[in-house]
């Protein structure tokens, strides 16, 4: 006998899931031990998904933070050479004689052949990764505002989104008692190209394809 939400596809229920509870299932969040750069021991907790869950994802990712860590390299490198060329090129020292080489104790200028090394190129180094560090920066923000625009409409898309039967067997969701849609079976890619063009941002489900993990066992 077919169940309320039985699938149109292969007419059983045994295997039906909704679509935001297969979702949260296939998100768990992990605590493991590892070792950081120093080799110093430090508990960290990410959240693993499975295919399935990220294929019923309601909205695409956010960007990701390779820019971001790539600005915050930039900073360091910045900062480190900034220290660097105040420590060893003592450019805030107003301590020069002819021609800015240093003098030494005993008045005389130091004789060119011995005069300390340029440090000008670390207080360069210094200024570009500054620059890059910005630069990487407002790339990121610009990113994240960006996506939050084009997400405006997720309630619309949840409304929809949360109507969507995932069967197991088949490895297809069907929509219940949505009004002007009928209850034939989706592929996984189709589904997603109709919830996110109810948010708005359907175009976006061409880039980030929904990847079908594989169906279960008859």
């Amino acid at each position: 006998m077919r169940g309320t939400h039985s699938c149109p596809g292969c007419g059983r229920d045994d295997r039906v899931q909704a679509v935001p509870t297969a979702y949260l299932a296939g998100r768990d969040r992990v605590t493991a031990r590892e070792r950081d750069a120093d080799g110093d021991p430090r508990t960290v907790t990410r959240t693993v998904t499975t295919g399935l869950s990220d294929a019923l994802a309601p909205v695409p990712d956010p960007p990701g933070h390779g820019i971001a860590g790539l600005g915050v390299l930039a900073a360091l490198v910045a900062l480190g050479t900034f220290v660097g060329g105040v420590q060893a090129g003592h450019w805030f020292e107003d301590d020069t004689g002819d021609g800015g080489v240093p003098w030494p104790e005993g008045g005389h200028p130091v004789p060119d052949a011995v005069a300390p090394p340029d440090f000008a190129v670390l207080g360069w180094t210094s200024a570009v990764a500054l620059l890059a560090a910005v630069l990487a920066a407002a790339v990121t923000l610009r990113r994240r505002a960006a996506h939050a625009r084009r997400l405006r409409g997720r309630a619309r898309a949840e409304e929809l989104w949360s109507r969507g039967w995932y069967c197991h067997r088949c490895g297809t969701v069907h929509l219940d008692g949505v009004p002007g849609e009928d209850r034939a079976p989706l592929t996984l890619q189709r589904f997603r190209e109709k919830v996110w063009e109810r948010g708005g941002y359907g175009g976006l489900a061409a880039v980030h394809r929904a990847v079908d993990p594989g169906r279960g066992a008859g």
